[in-house]
Formats: C-alpha cells, structure tokens, sequence
C-alpha cells in the first residue's frame, strides 16, 4: 500500500485488503472487512463499513455511506458512485440484512439511496435521488429517473427507462417506458430496443407481442403460451416475465 495515495488523515481497520494503487481522499474511513481492488479511487470523507467487495476501478465521491457493521456488499468493476449515496448504510426493518448486489459499469448519481436485499444489474443508471427499497431487483440497462421510488420486493426488467418523479410499486417488464405516481407502463422503449437489437424484425415481434400481452391489460396466460413457443430469444424474455410478475 502505497503511502501516498492515502491521505494522512483517513482512518484505516486492521485487516481491510487495500490495493497498492487505489487513491484515498481526506476524512475517510474504510473498515476492517472492506476490500479494494486495484485502480478505486474515492474522493473526502467517504465511509465503508461492514463486509464489502469493491472491484477494479470503482469512483466513490465524496460523502457517500457505504455498509453498517451487519451488512454484506459487493460493487462491480467501473461503477461510479456520485455525492451524498447511502448504499446498505442502516439495517433492514426486519434485522435481517440481505446481501446487496451492484453490478459492473453502473452509474450513480448523487443521493441515491439503496436498501438491504437490492440486486442490481450491469450498465444501469440512476439518477438523483432515486431510492430502491428492500429487496428491489433491476436488471440490467436499468435507466430510472431522479427523485424516482422503487417500492420493497419489486423486480425492474432489462432495458426498462423509468420516469422522473416516479413511484413504482409492481414488477415492470422488460423493454418498456415507466412514468407516474403511481407509475404505470406507457409503451416500449424502443430507442433502447434499437441499440440493443441489431436486427428490425425482432423489434417488430416484440412490438407485435406488446400489443397481444400487454397494451390492452396484462394477459399472463397468453404471454406464458407464447413464451412457452416462441423462439425468439428477446420475445420469450419478455413474456416469461410477464408470466411470472406480480403486475
């Protein structure tokens, strides 16, 4: 561990693992079952406390909470983490604290909130102030609008884009566009369905699928039949969701 990347006032547990080139700012505090890996970096007075795994090249900025002593946390690789982020920082209601999960390439904005039990997929983004109750599980290229609410024991499907200002209290599927209090589907997302897909008839099968399972109320049985059938990958996806979901 180099000296020099630390300042001299950060406080330092026995027997967190530090690597050698990871940068500490002032004013922080890093546990004694906190490890980091090479190339992290955090900026003035940052907390870290509990078991937490933090992967390669993780920017956590300044006064931003991470863990409490009953909590267990891994961060994925290139996460950023904005000002003011509380991430498993208080125990869960229930005293029972469930492992929270980050993902690789996510970006946080300053004062998001996350509770025990969140799972959180690969290259999501949450802007500011957005908070994700206990148990909340975001796919990936997961896109949620500032001061937006994700309630308890909800799961937000792959490529969803959510709303500011937005309260979500079920299950959003896959592939769609999410606004309101409460928040309701509006359509797909099909901007993000155009980066993803490479191919135009997948895009037209799911826009075709929407309009059967979804559009006009939600028919489970019918998405269940097709994605029990169907064979394109992107449409099962989306069925099986709807399948399953508590919407």
């Amino acid at each position: 561990m180099t000296k020099a990347n630390i300042h001299e006032s950060v406080i330092i547990e026995d027997g967190a693992k530090i690597a050698s080139d990871v940068v500490i700012g002032p004013f922080c505090t890093i546990g004694k079952n906190v490890k980091l890996k090479s190339g992290c970096r955090l900026e003035s007075n940052v907390i870290l406390k509990g078991k937490l795994k933090v992967d390669k090249d993780v920017k956590i900025f300044s006064f931003t909470s991470i863990g409490n002593d009953n909590s267990d946390i891994e961060i994925g690789a290139k996460t950023h983490i904005r000002e003011f982020c509380q991430i498993g920082s208080q125990d869960s209601e229930d005293g029972i604290n469930k492992k929270i999960i980050i993902g690789s390439n996510n970006f946080l904005m300053g004062y998001v909130q996350i509770l025990s039990g969140v799972e959180l997929g690969d290259f999501c983004i949450l802007t500011n102030a957005v908070r994700l109750y206990e148990n909340v599980k975001c796919e990936e290229k997961v896109i949620i609008g500032g001061l937006s609410t994700i309630e308890a024991n909800n799961t937000i499907g792959a490529g969803v884009m959510i709303g500011g200002a937005s309260v979500v209290n079920h299950d959003i599927p896959p592939f769609t566009l999410v606004e309101g209090n409460k928040a309701s589907v509006k359509g797909l997302n099909i901007i993000g369905l155009r980066r993803r897909l490479k191919s135009k008839d997948d895009i037209e099968e799911i826009k075709a699928i929407y309009k059967k399972v979804l559009a006009d109320g939600v028919d489970k049985e019918l998405a269940k039949e097709i994605s029990d059938e169907h064979q394109n990958e992107y449409v099962k996806q989306f069925t099986s969701f709807i399948a399953s979901s508590n919407i």
